[in-house]
C-alpha cells in the first residue's frame, strides 16, 4: 500500500476511534457497577468526594474502575484496530506514534544515543 494511504488513515480512523472510546466507556461503566454490586453488595460506588465513606472504600471504588476501563478499553481498541488492518491491510495507527517515537531518530526500534539529550555515548 502507497506510503499517502497510511498516513490518511489515521485521520479516517479518527471517527470510528471516537466511537469505539465511548463504547468502551458505556461497557466499562456497566461492568464496574455490576463489579461493584458483586464485591460491597452496594448499588452506588463511593466517590472522592463522598463525605460518609471510608477512604479505603474510595480507593478501592477507584482502583476497580480504572482497573476495568484500561481492560475494557484496550480490549476495544485492540479489536477495532485488527478489524481495520483486515479490511484495508494497514494498521490504523501511524507508525511513529505507536511507541512515542513522533518525529525522533530512530534507529532499529530504538533511540540513538544521541536522541537521549546530548552527544553521542553520553547517558
Amino acid at each position: 500500500m502507497s506510503k499517502s494511504k497510511k498516513s490518511k488513515l489515521p485521520f479516517v480512523y479518527q471517527p470510528i476511534g471516537f466511537v469505539l472510546s465511548w463504547a468502551s466507556g458505556a461497557v466499562a461503566s456497566l461492568a464496574f457497577k455490576q463489579a461493584w454490586k458483586a464485591i460491597r453488595h452496594e448499588d452506588d460506588a463511593p466517590t472522592a468526594l463522598d463525605e460518609d465513606r471510608r477512604l479505603r472504600d474510595i480507593l478501592l471504588a477507584a482502583a476497580l474502575q480504572g482497573a476495568i476501563f484500561a481492560v475494557v478499553r484496550s480490549a476495544v481498541d485492540r479489536t477495532g484496530a485488527k478489524a481495520i488492518a483486515r479490511s484495508t491491510g494497514v494498521w490504523p495507527v501511524a507508525e511513529d506514534h505507536e511507541n512515542g517515537t513522533a518525529g525522533k531518530a530512530v534507529k532499529g526500534g530504538k533511540e540513538s544515543k544521541r536522541d537521549k539529550g546530548g552527544k553521542r555515548g553520553r547517558r
